[in-house]
């Protein structure tokens, strides 16, 4: 089964997607988070082109385990998507994925310029690869 992950931020969405058998996760792109029309339609081309049975959104988490107001940013984004696009979605806790992104790029030795170009997908990946080990 092949997932598409989505690291929601205020300004990019991150994205990873599964191989075919739903084992690795890899980082794929980023997208603008406005205007949201715009994401929903390039959500959607890319669902088409790579096949996607199942979306996993990652939802913030506080270290207590509480949600704060990014969670329900990421939440009403969820909404809009399960209307817009015609696949099963899930949430995943997201809790730590950039900074582990960023620490994954820092011992990579990526600079600065390339670490912000690819934190957004590589917390998607870190954050899908998550969830397929637990499947």
């Amino acid at each position: 089964m092949r997932v598409l992950a989505l690291d929601h931020g205020t300004k990019r969405i991150g994205l990873a997607i599964s191989d075919e058998m739903g084992m690795i996760a890899q980082p794929l792109t980023f997208l603008n988070a406005e205007p949201i029309v715009a994401l929903l339609e390039s959500l959607k081309k890319v669902v088409a082109e790579r096949n996607v049975e199942q979306i996993l959104v990652g939802i913030p988490r506080n270290m207590d385990g509480t949600y704060g107001p990014a969670a329900e940013k990421a939440r009403k984004f969820v909404e809009q998507l399960k209307v817009a696009i015609g696949v099963p979605i899930r949430t995943w806790d997201e809790r730590l994925t950039s900074v582990q992104a960023n620490r994954d790029m820092i011992q990579g030795g990526l600079r600065r310029e390339e670490r912000k170009l690819k934190a957004d997908q590589t917390a998607a990946a870190i954050l899908l690869q998550s969830y397929l080990d637990s499947l």
